[in-house]
């Protein structure tokens, strides 16, 4: 008997009950995308907007706030919380940032969204309440359209025993033909344009596209360049973006649980539900 397996009996179950019980998602205390507080934002400083390798933060010379932050750029480095010198960007652990509109991702005040109730429109929210009735499971033909792996490795944790994501009904396929979603990592290089665009054609409908890591939802740190793109946007329609570098798994099945409407959104104009 191995040694895995004889532990595992005597621990007894070791799937987390989460998210349907509990708290026990397997982040807590990991760092994820900081926090920024434009009150203790210090007029003419740019420091975090020099040091952002992915240019998530970018400084604006006039208007309020002075800072523009699009956390579907930003690879969660803690550089800009490092170099703040007032405290307006602080770490945190905030992980849970699947939304539906890629304008959610971008950083405004909380005022902005005082009638914005969640971010999705009402064709978006009846398919949701469809999905939720009739659609309790979901198959998912994933491809690596130049990712660097590193959102693969947290793909694989998704099959762990802690996650086991079979046990919500969310099964992997090797073929698009039997696939409901198409999960997309990496920036979308030239290369594998048409190989994605294939995948999604050969879906049958109703289908789905998440956007999965930083790379897959803008490109991040190196899209735009002679071989990369800069996400799956100008390729085919997202229904989920996912940013992050790598998203967690916890992450991933929000997200997941997003798609078929059993998990709502958590972030708007750039700010976590509190």
């Amino acid at each position: 008997m191995a040694l895995w397996t004889l532990f595992g009996l005597r621990a007894g179950r070791a799937t987390t009950a989460w998210p349907a019980r509990g708290d026990a998602h397997g982040q807590a205390g990991v760092l994820g995308m900081p926090r920024f507080d434009a009150d203790k934002c210090r007029d003419g400083c740019r420091e975090c907007a020099d040091v952002c390798l992915p240019d998530a933060i970018q400084f604006r010379a006039d208007g309020e706030p002075a800072l523009d932050i699009d956390y579907g750029r930003c690879i969660a480095c803690q550089l800009c919380v490092e170099a703040c010198p007032t405290g307006a960007l602080t770490a945190s652990n905030d992980w849970a940032l699947g939304v539906r509109e890629r304008d959610d991702l971008r950083w405004r005040p909380a005022d902005a969204d005082a009638n914005n109730d969640d971010g999705a429109s009402p064709e978006q929210k009846l398919a949701a309440g469809i999905r939720r009735v009739f659609g309790r499971s979901l198959h998912i033909r994933h491809v690596d359209a130049g990712s660097c792996n590193g959102c693969e490795s947290e793909l694989q944790a998704l099959n762990n025993p802690f996650y086991n994501l079979h046990r919500l009904g969310i099964f992997f396929t090797a073929s698009p033909r039997h696939a409901d979603l198409l999960l997309v990592t990496g920036t979308v290089t030239y290369a594998m344009r048409d190989a994605l665009q294939a995948t999604y054609e050969a879906m049958p409908e109703p289908r789905w596209v998440l956007a999965t890591g930083t790379c897959a939802v803008s490109g991040g740190a190196v899209g735009g360049t002679y071989a990369s793109g800069v996400g799956v946007d100008p390729i085919l329609p997202v229904d989920v973006y996912l940013p992050g570098c790598p998203p967690n798994p916890a992450a991933l099945i929000h997200a997941l649980l997003m798609i078929v409407g059993r998990a709502e959104q958590h972030m708007r104009g750039g700010q976590l539900d509190d």
